[in-house]
């Protein structure tokens, strides 16, 4: 028992120091010269709403707030702010007396009579009690297991803010850039979870072969389709700042694999996972009869992952589906849609590497985890037998013996 509990911490040690190496990699050369400043906390005391007016269905114009800076060098002054409402329902937000903000606040020191820029609720504090929430959960369920998703979940976010974001900044390849890093945390979740392990080694060679699938796909079919990568959200804005340069079709393409990866990885350590337990209590089946189970669990989850990204793609866009549902449109028309193909593409593609990647994976972990040596089946009730000597003399150790978890 403190074994495994030192390879448990050893693991988390190591993935934590990963990720502080990943954490200290320099930042980008900012486009935008001084950009937003500092942001800071602010509550709302008091709200002007006297040049706002309302234009139809939508208000336009500037509220104009009293606000006590909650946060930084400045905390307890009193600043007024601006908010500017432009009739755009996903944007404009409309605060009141006691609302939490965040307000932009310039470098250096401010006058008591600047006019600071508000920009959006303080959603901050509601998100980690969420967060707080969910990782005492996830650890009282999945105990060590829970611990080291936690850490996989950091370095997972920090790969992609420090490393993958900057790169493709840069104007690196979109696609190696991306491919090389679904890669490295495939790696890093699969093995920080599973362990070095046979089954860690059977799902991390399954989910890299769906992963390398979808990705010769995406980069085929969102050329083939003509996918404009400006369906992206704030494409344009960043050609304005300065990233004029970028290929947005590409940018596509392996932002595509990269959220489709979390999809094969589940499904490649699920298979290996189900096969491993097989194995674990009947240690007598042959390569061929792990890989039949393995192919029978691939075809059940494959049903269910399938449909369960067209929903979490669809209802990304639910409202654009009702309105071309209101103005009539069949359904192959909405595939002229940039937008619709799109969520098309991904929602095929992804499950194109999810059906590629239950096969594959169910043949690796059945070779990994079939029997050395020969094996008998189980006798047969007419032998009068009631038991298979030469099976258990043939075979190798069972899988519970810790030796036999390595790869």
């Amino acid at each position: 028992m403190k074994g495994e509990t030192f390879r448990h911490l050893l693991t988390i040690v190591v993935t934590l120091l990963l990720s502080a190496g990943v954490l200290l990699l320099p930042e980008p050369e900012r486009a935008v010269k001084g950009g937003a400043g500092r942001v800071a906390r602010a509550r709302v005391l008091a709200v002007d709403n006297s040049d706002v007016a309302l234009y139809g269905l939508l208000k336009c114009g500037s509220q104009h707030l009293k606000t006590q800076i909650l946060s930084g060098p400045l905390k307890g002054k009193v600043f007024r702010a601006n908010n500017e409402i432009r009739a755009q329902m996903e944007l404009d937000k409309e605060f009141r007396e006691g609302d939490i903000i965040t307000v932009n606040m310039p470098e250096g020191p401010v006058p008591e009579d600047f006019v600071l820029t508000a920009r959006d609720y303080s959603r901050s504090g509601w998100f980690w009690v969420l967060s707080g929430l969910f990782c005492l959960f996830l650890i009282l369920f999945g105990s060590w297991v829970g611990v080291k998703s936690i850490v996989s979940f950091i370095f997972s976010f920090l790969v992609i803010w420090k490393a993958v974001i900057p790169a493709a900044l840069a104007g690196w390849a979109p696609e190696a850039v991306i491919a090389g890093a679904a890669a490295l945390l495939t790696f890093a979740i699969i093995f920080l979870v599973a362990g070095f392990t046979r089954k860690g080694l059977a799902a991390f060679c399954g989910a890299m072969a769906g992963v390398l699938t979808g990705l010769v796909l995406s980069a085929l079919f969102t050329r083939l389709m003509k996918i404009n990568g400006a369906v992206m959200p704030y494409s344009q804005p960043l050609f304005y700042a300065g990233y004029d340069f970028l290929d947005l079709q590409r940018l596509f393409a392996g932002a595509l694999i990269l959220g489709a990866s979390g999809a094969v990885m589940d499904l490649a350590m699920d298979i290996a996972s189900g096969i491993e337990e097989v194995a674990r209590h009947n240690p007598q089946l042959s390569r061929r009869e792990l890989i039949r189970s393995g192919m029978r669990m691939g075809r059940s989850v494959v049903g269910t992952m399938t449909t369960t990204l067209l929903l979490a793609y669809s209802g990304g866009f639910l409202t654009l589906l009702m309105m071309f549902r209101v103005e009539g449109h069949s359904p192959l028309t909405l595939l002229d849609n940039p937008l619709v193909a799109s969520e098309a593409v991904k929602t095929l593609i992804g499950s194109f590497a999810l059906v590629l990647t239950a096969p594959l994976t169910a043949l690796i972990a059945g070779s990994i985890f079939a029997p050395r040596g020969p094996v008998t089946s189980c006798c047969s009730s007419s032998t009068g037998n009631s038991s298979c000597e030469s099976s258990s003399r043939e075979r190798p150790s069972s899988p519970e013996s810790p030796s036999a978890e390595e790869p």
